[in-house]
Parts: C-alpha cells; sequence; structure tokens
C-alpha cells in the first residue's frame, strides 16, 4: 500500500473546472476541505478536475478560465498549500494509468448502474431516441476516473454532496475487487457529509448546480451578489404567517452559512412569520461578511496567473512524489514489471 509515514487519516477533495466557483461548490466542498486542512490529524489532498471537465464541457477557453478561477478561489479562501497537496488533475500522469489498471477490473454491470448514466438513457428513452444516443465512454466511465482520482492517495474520506455519495460506495467496490484480486493496495475510502451543506439548493429550488443555471457566483461584487440572493424562489406567504423553514430554499442556504445559534434565531423567526424579504437580507449580509475579505485576495490571485502556476507545480511535485511509486507497486502486483 502507498506510503503514508506520517500515518494521519487523508482528506481528498476535487473540483470540476467546467464553470465560474458558486456557492454550492464553496459550502460543500472548498469551506470544510480547508477546515480539514488545519487540522494538524489529516493530511489533505486538493485538486482541480480538469480530466472530469472534458466529460461534459467541449468548450476549451471555458475549461481552461474555469481552472484559473478556481485555483484562485482555494488560494483566496486560505488553502495552506505549505501543509496540504494542491494540484491540478491533469499533471499527475500517473493518474488516467491507474485508470485503465482499475477499468480492468471493474465490472460493466458496476458502470451500469450509475445515476449519471441512468438518467441520460431515461431522458433518450423518454424522448424516443436509442438508449444510448449522445453518450461518451467519458459518461459511462466517470466513476472509475473518480474512484482512481481517490485511490491514487489512499484517501480516507472524501466530502462529497449526497449525490455524489454513490459514486464514492463504487470506488470502495472498485477498490475491494482490486484488492481481492491482486492483495490489498487500496483503503477503501468514505464519504464525508454535512447535514446542512450536502447539496445547496439553487435559486429556483432545485440542487445548485451550473446545469441548471441556477447558480449564485461565488465572488459578486456586494450590488450583484444581493440582487442574485433576493431572486431566491420562495412562496407566496405574507409577513406574519409562519413559515416552514425546511420547506424553503432560502433557509437551507442559510444554514450553510450559520452557526448553531444562528439556525435556531432563524427557525424561530420563521414561526414567528418573517418575511421572506427580511430573511433574503439576512442572508445577504451573513454571506457577504464572511466573503468580503477573500473577495479581495482573489482579484489580486486572479491578476496575477504565474503566481498560482507556481503554486500548482510545486502541488504536483508532491503528488508526484506520492503517486509515482505507488503506480510502480500497482503495475507489479498486476504483472506489469521488468523481464531481468
Amino acid at each position: 500500500m502507498t506510503s503514508n509515514p506520517s500515518n494521519r487519516r487523508r482528506v481528498l477533495t476535487g473540483i470540476t473546472t467546467t464553470g465560474t466557483p458558486h456557492l454550492g461548490n464553496y459550502v460543500g466542498a472548498i469551506k470544510p476541505a480547508i477546515a480539514a486542512s488545519r487540522d494538524e490529524s489529516f493530511d489533505s489532498f486538493y485538486f482541480l478536475a480538469d480530466y472530469h471537465a472534458l466529460v461534459k464541457c467541449f468548450e476549451p477557453e471555458r475549461i481552461h478560465q474555469s481552472t484559473l478561477e478556481i485555483a484562485a478561489t482555494w488560494l483566496a479562501l486560505g488553502l495552506d498549500t505549505s501543509r496540504s497537496v494542491f494540484y491540478r488533475q491533469s499533471d499527475i500522469a500517473e493518474i488516467p494509468e491507474l485508470t485503465w489498471l482499475l477499468t480492468c477490473a471493474t465490472a460493466k454491470g458496476l458502470m451500469n448502474r450509475s445515476h449519471a448514466y441512468k438518467a441520460q438513457v431515461a431522458d433518450n428513452e423518454a424522448a424516443g431516441e436509442d438508449p444510448d444516443y449522445g453518450i461518451s465512454m467519458g459518461l459511462f466511465c466517470y466513476p472509475i476516473l473518480m474512484a482512481a482520482d481517490i485511490l491514487m492517495f489512499n484517501a480516507h474520506s472524501v466530502p462529497v454532496g449526497k449525490d455524489q455519495i454513490q459514486h464514492l460506495e463504487m470506488a470502495r467496490d472498485i477498490a475491494a475487487r482490486f484488492n481481492h484480486r491482486y492483495g490489498e493496495r487500496f483503503v477503501l475510502p468514505e464519504a464525508a457529509t454535512d447535514e446542512f451543506v450536502a447539496t445547496l439548493p439553487g435559486t429556483d429550488g432545485r440542487k445548485m448546480s451550473k446545469s441548471y443555471d441556477n447558480t449564485i457566483p461565488l465572488w459578486l461584487p456586494e450590488k450583484k451578489l444581493r440582487k442574485a440572493i433576493m431572486k431566491i424562489k420562495t412562496n407566496s406567504q405574507e409577513p406574519g404567517e409562519p413559515k416552514d423553514p425546511d420547506e424553503a430554499s432560502v433557509y437551507a442556504v442559510y444554514a450553510a452559512f450559520a452557526s448553531k445559534a444562528q439556525r435556531a434565531e432563524m427557525r424561530q423567526a420563521f414561526s414567528d412569520g418573517i418575511s421572506w424579504g427580511e430573511v433574503k437580507q439576512q442572508l445577504f449580509e451573513l454571506v457577504n461578511s464572511e466573503l468580503s475579505a477573500p473577495r479581495e485576495r482573489y482579484e489580486a490571485l486572479i491578476n496575477d496567473p504565474a503566481k498560482i502556476e507556481k503554486e500548482l507545480n510545486q502541488g504536483a511535485e508532491r503528488a508526484r512524489a506520492i503517486a509515482t511509486p505507488f503506480i510502480d507497486e500497482l503495475r507489479h502486483a498486476v504483472g506489469i514489471r521488468r523481464l531481468d
């Protein structure tokens, strides 16, 4: 098994480089991951998932710009790259090689059960198309690449939203199958979710996602941030009417940023009939106060891409120091060895 001389638990998180970071990315992955990076009981790995971006995005400049924006976001929010490994997925050649080794040990039936694949098939059938119309092998095999990202560094814990838990379970299945065939090589990873941030709703009440065009970009200026928050969909209940926070998207977003005490106060305010406008104003103030200082750092970084590139290159060196000897071990395990 890949060496881990510190014997600390490893935490790994990646964000796909297909767009501008939004509040859902922040509370669901970036914020808890950065908090974990400050915990000396963990070894932390953070990466820009640019290979994953190719599954759905066919705009090279968008992927390139997104890589810059997401890297600047991690650094602006306080990622300590001296204590964690921060890298670009495509800089680690061992990851696609591991993907192939895992592909050869993965049952097709497991991939058939992927939610993303099944959803696309269902959409095609509903439209009267061939079930596999428009489905690439990238989409079909996406969970194997995700497994390789995790297993390359034998991560113990992976912070994810509820919609990604299935992929973590698949990674465990793939690792267990490989271990059974070739000996104990991989740690079986665990999904880490937070009940308040697992899946953040967007402005229309659905999961906040670039696919739904319902995101609130993370680095909006104050006025635009407030305007975006005011657009969050609510029902027609009037001020003074008791409201159910568990049915309100605006409360779910508030809860992701609030402390335990603030959540309790807001729930009481809902019972007391707080107006939707006041809820949104308090949400804006809460979010803006948390992001105002990092916003300034982000603007400085986005205008200094050379500084970001240097950080990523240093991170890649540290990642490859782990990946290179481990892939050699895995090659040997499967029988790909020197003849002498």
